[in-house]
């Protein structure tokens, strides 16, 4: 089996300043891969070279198919941008929905400006996928008018609108009440059950433990350390990701937002 992302020897300079350092690592279809490390560490500006919203430095990033290689410039690397974008969907730690439009609307947004789709088509699976994550009932509710929690489900039904190969969560639960994280992390174990690829960026160990396939563990922009979950967070062999784990099981937060 190929894999659905590639990310060789990637780099990501701000400045002067390196955050990524030579990352490298594959995910394959139906994965589930939890990126956890400390503040600080890379983890977000990784998910965010992937479908560059960061561009990186240096390496290589290949998405389905759809392989860019870092530096170049023109029309053939927008449109290859272009391509790993519609490919890979995104859900961001705030929920970035569009305040004047309606929860249907805003999913309907990409398949219609993105992918050109007429409206008939765009009801449609924008009301699929706000049925996958439990949202439909507030089809046409404005966002100031649903929790953090059904918020973050609208824009996981948006990602899911626009049929990516993958989907790419950046600390999804950051910005909830802790008692609207549980809604959020259930929708991501259904999506995980139907075999949806997905690479989260997350603190929540209990979801790690119970959903992934694989850990991958950042600590001052390089891999230090993957692995099955049971594996590594039993026995991590790195000593960061030890220190790391201690300050878990101590009770101490370890500041791992992205």
């Amino acid at each position: 089996m190929l894999p659905i992302i590639k990310i060789t020897n990637l780099d990501k300079f701000f400045g002067r300043l390196q955050v990524l350092k030579k990352v490298s690592f594959e995910i394959y279809p139906q994965e589930v891969v939890c990126i956890i490390g400390r503040s600080g560490a890379g983890k977000s500006t990784l998910l965010r070279c992937i479908n560059y919203l960061e561009e990186p430095s240096c390496g290589d990033i290949e998405v389905d198919g759809v392989c860019i290689s870092a530096g170049k410039k023109g029309k053939d690397q927008r449109e290859l941008i272009h391509e790993i974008r519609l490919r890979s969907g995104m859900v961001f730690q705030e929920f970035n929905l569009f305040p004047h439009m309606t929860v249907l609307e805003n999913v309907m947004e990409g398949p219609v400006t993105v992918k050109k789709m007429d409206k008939a088509s765009a009801v449609k699976i924008a009301e699929m996928n706000l049925e996958r994550v439990g949202m439909l009932i507030k089809k046409d509710e404005y966002p100031n008018r649903i929790s953090g929690g059904q918020k973050q489900r609208v824009a996981i039904a948006r990602a899911l609108a626009m049929e990516p190969k993958v989907m790419l969560f950046d600390e999804p639960t950051s910005a909830l009440d802790p008692e609207l994280i549980g809604e959020v992390l259930s929708v991501m174990k259904s999506l995980a059950r139907e075999g949806t690829t997905m690479l989260v960026v997350t603190h929540e160990m209990e979801f790690a433990c119970d959903v992934a396939n694989r850990v991958i563990v950042i600590h001052d922009g390089e891999l230090v350390e993957q692995g099955a979950p049971a594996d590594l967070l039993n026995h991590p062999q790195n000593e960061h990701t030890q220190a790391l784990l201690e300050r878990y099981r101590a009770g101490k937060s370890p500041q791992l937002e992205a």
